[in-house]
């Protein structure tokens, strides 16, 4: 299909509504829909519709991405490097820590570290490390998590990790890591990229722990906008249930608020370059799975505080040369244009208050008299 081919650049619009429900809460104005004060359009931001491709790619496609909340972030970088064969902070168990069950068990029992073991050539024992992954930076601070949790009863092998401690070398300090082989943090970032959708899609920062550095997405959007000025509500709620049993004496009910839209249409560009998709090693599947998550995010995502969401178009501009046949903004004002609600629709509360969007041969008709040439358009969700 033309427009998952990434060797092309594509050019995006897409349409979608809300109704009675907060699309993307501002938590500096308690929670109310984001609004531009000047305007009364309402916002949603980048970070929240990626979010939901995110959450889309994990839960529905059960693809791995690197933008999560279950294991930190540093740590990933960190398995980037490890396969890449470098490790930062790292100091070999002797044959006598090795043969201890106890302290090698809870060696492996501690998040922040890993435990590296290698065939030693022509011994039976094998060639162990421990390689700490976690926050970097000195030494007695990687002793002081090696020791966390340790109790007063286990005075043996508190006293063999102080020592494993002192011998960790100081191999990936700020100041070690500004001479960081690039070589390896390229294999580094390579790994990364080939690991997670999300960094070959929308790029990422791998600098935040081990430095492997930055990655351009080759797919961006922008924040979405509403069509015409949004009106947000503040509703106040009740419930029976109380939190405390000092609430519980009192029979009141608990109070509470719920913030929401009447209704809004909005819509959001993005764009994709092939060339940073070069970079990232992108392929044609990703784009096949970033379409469909684009197209039907909203409907793995429901919450009573959004109300309900539909993503009714997108509509998708690809070129047939990879630096483009048109200006983006040429080819989207062919749409914006004509998102436009209906005269009698003075406060508009479904999508048939507005007139009805452009088609595949009206956008044609406009690209030919307007000189546009060598252009595809797919329309999605149509």
């Amino acid at each position: 299909m033309t427009h998952t081919d990434t060797n092309k650049r594509h050019d995006f619009l897409m349409i979608f509504d809300v109704t009675m429900g907060n699309p993307n809460g501002d938590p500096d104005a308690d929670n109310l829909p984001r609004i531009d004060p000047e305007t009364m359009h309402g916002i949603v931001t980048d970070v929240c519709l990626k979010r939901k491709i995110r959450d889309y790619f994990a839960a529905v496609l059960n693809r791995p991405i690197f933008i999560q909340s279950k294991i930190a972030l540093n740590k990933l970088i960190h398995e980037g490097f490890k396969k890449a064969g470098y490790y930062p902070f790292e100091t070999e168990l002797t044959e006598t820590e090795v043969e201890n069950d106890s302290l090698m068990e809870w060696l492996r029992a501690q998040p922040e570290f890993d435990v590296v073991e290698e065939e030693r050539g022509g011994e039976d024992l094998p060639f162990s490390k421990v390689v700490y992954g976690g926050e970097y930076g000195k030494t007695s601070k990687i002793k002081e998590q090696l020791l966390k949790g340790l109790g007063d009863d286990q005075k043996e092998i508190k006293s063999l990790i102080q020592e494993i401690g002192k011998r960790f070398k100081k191999t990936g300090d700020e100041k070690k890591q500004k001479g960081l082989d690039r070589k390896i943090q390229g294999a580094a970032r390579d790994n990364l990229c080939a690991e997670y959708d999300d960094i070959r899609i929308f790029g990422a920062v791998l600098s935040t722990g081990l430095n492997a550095g930055q990655v351009r997405g080759p797919m961006q959007l922008t924040f979405a906008r509403s069509v015409d000025p949004i009106l947000p509500q503040s509703h106040t709620i009740t419930r029976q249930a109380r939190t405390t049993s000092a609430r519980m004496e009192t029979g009141q009910t608990e109070m509470g608020r719920k913030s929401a839209v009447p209704y809004g249409l909005y819509f959001a560009r993005g764009f994709y370059n092939p060339f940073l998709g070069e970079q990232t090693g992108i392929k044609n599947d990703d784009l096949e799975r970033f379409w469909e998550a684009l197209t039907r995010m909203f409907e793995y995502d429901r919450s009573a505080s959004r109300g309900e969401m539909i993503m009714h178009q997108v509509y998708i501009f690809t070129h047939e040369d990879k630096k483009g046949n048109a200006h983006a903004h040429l080819l989207f004002k062919l749409l914006t244009d004509e998102i436009q609600k209906k005269p009698e629709a003075i406060y508009p509360r479904t999508v048939g208050d507005y007139l009805p969007f452009p088609g595949k041969a009206e956008i044609k008709a406009k690209m030919a008299a307007q000189n546009i040439n060598n252009v595809t358009v797919t329309l999605l969700n149509s």
